[in-house]
This record gives C-alpha cells, sequence and structure tokens, in this order.
C-alpha cells in the first residue's frame, strides 16, 4: 500500500483528514515581538487538488477576510476531498495599519516571486510563493477595488489559460475580464509554477460588502465542484451563471477638478457619449459633463465626489456581444440578495 506523503507547511505535518491552524513567521516588529502570516490547512481524508484562497495582500481590501471566515465555517467541507489552504490575511503589515502597501511602500503584488533577501516585500512574496504556492495545484486571490474606488464582483483571468477559463465559468460571476499577467504579480508567479490561478474583485477597500462578500463565497464553491473537492450541490436554481468575457477595458477619467456627482451606478450598461455624472465648483458653476467614451458595463467606479483633474472615475468593460450584459448583471444581484443558501448558519448580513 502506497505510503501518503504529508503536507510540509512552515515545518508541520498535516495528512490527510486533519486540519490545522499554521502561524508561518514572517518578521519581527519594532518591539522584537514576532509577527506571522495565520494560515489553515484542511486536509480531506481523500487525496485531490490543492486549492489556496488568499486575501488581503494588499492590506485595506478586507472583503476576502470575510470569505474566508464563511467559507471555513461552510458545512460542505466535511465532505472535502483533497486539500484546501486559506490565508485570510497575506500582509499583516498592511491590514494593521489599514493601507494597501508593506511599511517600506512596496506593493507586494508587484514583487513575486520575491528573493530570501530582498526588501521586506520581496521576502514576503518569496515566503508565500515556497510555502503556499509549492504547495497547491490552483489557487484563487480576493480583492477589491482601491481606496474610494468599487468595483462589480468580477474575475480577471488570462483567458489564454484554459484550465483558467474553465474555472472562471465555474465560479460564475457575470463579468470576466481578460488581464495580462503582470510582472511581479501573485497570478504571474504562479502562472510560471504551473499553478493557475483566479483573482475575483468586488466592493471597496476598507468596507464589507455583503453581497460582494456572497459572490466571492458561491463563487469558491462552485469552483470546489467543478475542481471535485465537493460534491455538487442538489440545491435548486445552482446553475452558475455563464460569464461574457469582456473585450477589453479602460477609465472615463475627471475632464477637470471639482465636486463631482455620479448619475450611472455599478452594472448599468452605457451607450458611448451618454452622460454619467457631472463635474463642477461647490457653488454650481463652470460645470462640465463626464461622458462615456465607450459602450459597456460599468465595473468600477469611484465613491469620493472630492476629485483632481485625471482621476478615475467609471471603468467600462467593453465587450464584442454587449446585448445581455446588464441583464445577466441585473439577475445575478437579485439572485444574490434573495439567496443565502451558501451561508448554512443563523447569522443576519452585514449592513
Amino acid at each position: 500500500m502506497a505510503t501518503v506523503e504529508p503536507l510540509l507547511l512552515a515545518g508541520e505535518k498535516i495528512l490527510p483528514g486533519e486540519q490545522a491552524t499554521i502561524d508561518v513567521p514572517v518578521a519581527q516588529l519594532h518591539t522584537h515581538a514576532e509577527l506571522t502570516m495565520p494560515v489553515q490547512v484542511i486536509r480531506g481524508k481523500r487525496e485531490g487538488p490543492r486549492l489556496f484562497i488568499s486575501a488581503a495582500i494588499h492590506g485595506d481590501e478586507l472583503n476576502g477576510i470575510e470569505i474566508i471566515r464563511r467559507l471555513q465555517q461552510n458545512r460542505a467541507l466535511s465532505r472535502l476531498r483533497g486539500t484546501l489552504i486559506t490565508i485570510p490575511i497575506v500582509n499583516v503589515h498592511g491590514v494593521i495599519n489599514h493601507s494597501r502597501y508593506l511599511p517600506d511602500r512596496r506593493d507586494l503584488n508587484r514583487s513575486f516571486p520575491g528573493s530570501d533577501r530582498g526588501s521586506l516585500a520581496n521576502r514576503l512574496a518569496n515566503l508565500f510563493m515556497n510555502e503556499i504556492v509549492a504547495n497547491a495545484t490552483h489557487g484563487i486571490d480576493l480583492h477589491t477595488g482601491a481606496i474610494h474606488r468599487s468595483n462589480l464582483p468580477q474575475l480577471r483571468i488570462n483567458t489564454d489559460d484554459p484550465e483558467a477559463e474553465r474555472l472562471a465559468t465555474a465560479f460564475g460571476v457575470p463579468v470576466v475580464v481578460h488581464s495580462d499577467l503582470r510582472d511581479g504579480s501573485l497570478r504571474q508567479a504562479a502562472s510560471e509554477m504551473g499553478v493557475p490561478m483566479l483573482l475575483y474583485e468586488a466592493g471597496e477597500a476598507l468596507r464589507f460588502g455583503e453581497l460582494e462578500i456572497r459572490a466571492g463565497v458561491r463563487g469558491i464553491l462552485n469552483v470546489m465542484r467543478e475542481l471535485e473537492m465537493l460534491p455538487k450541490s442538489r440545491a435548486r436554481n445552482r446553475e452558475p451563471f455563464k460569464p461574457l468575457v469582456a473585450s477589453s477595458s479602460s477609465w472615463v477619467r475627471a475632464p477637470e477638478s471639482g465636486v463631482f456627482r455620479a448619475f450611472t451606478q455599478l452594472g448599468k450598461q452605457v451607450k458611448k457619449g451618454e452622460m454619467l455624472g457631472m463635474v463642477g465648483s461647490p457653488f454650481g458653476e463652470n460645470e462640465v459633463s463626464v461622458v462615456a467614451h465607450t459602450s459597456g458595463i460599468i465595473i468600477g467606479k469611484t465613491s469620493l465626489p472630492l476629485i483632481n483633474e485625471g482621476d478615475a472615475l467609471f471603468h467600462i468593460a467593453r465587450f464584442d456581444l454587449l446585448k445581455g450584459v446588464a441583464a445577466s448583471v441585473e439577475v445575478f444581484t437579485e439572485v444574490l440578495n434573495e439567496d443565502n443558501s451558501d451561508t448554512p448558519y443563523d447569522e443576519p448580513p452585514i449592513i
């Protein structure tokens, strides 16, 4: 009989049927206190894929922390096949300081694969690659929009990767955006190691969004079912939304500085030349229209009414076939608002 190899993470061994919470040493604080990255590993009794779920690579992007908390409490995990590795807070420094960045102002998601002798960001990236990605076969990285900017639930993938495309279809959000692999990103480094990844974007920095959290939990469970890590759901109306892939996307920027009033919202279909908002002085003088430069769907928008010339205001995704996208987004939102079946415990929604 073949010997089952233990999963080795930060020097700890986890065998099939076991679970462990591991504090992976990251660095010391100025006070000499040890700073650790919390990781939970759940191994099913049967071998299967090894999926990692990471959140808060940017320390002010918090929805993923709550997504992972709810995922961990889902009863379906009692029937897990394979291994689930969750890292709710990757950038511990950033979360402590409510900051996107590390203390040296470096962006962790531009520092992969890192090195063990570089900056703090490089060292943390190297640690993550060696301890997490090297132990995984697939990955999902959870993000939100930047500060004062909200994103419609969406996936960013490299559509040239058939495995990522298969999992994106299973995840079940209405919009998928093709995104080239960026130098220094976790997606690029994982891809070079042969680990396909999805990047989930939803909501706003430093805020929880109930709909975005529900969409994330549901999407991860759908991916786990697609990978046969979990049995298929018996719930009715559980066919995942078939995503429409945006051919490209771009931002509408502020024509001048002033007070901004938005007239459209996330998920809405807009036409080229349509007025999306107004910018003017506090006295209502010299008002200038903000106009859509292309037709598409609003997948991101600023939530800050005080803007400077050139600020990003609306993110528009373009589709080869636009018809039906807005309706799909609307139905998706209605279903999530009504159906909380992926949160099987008695807990009120976040308001």
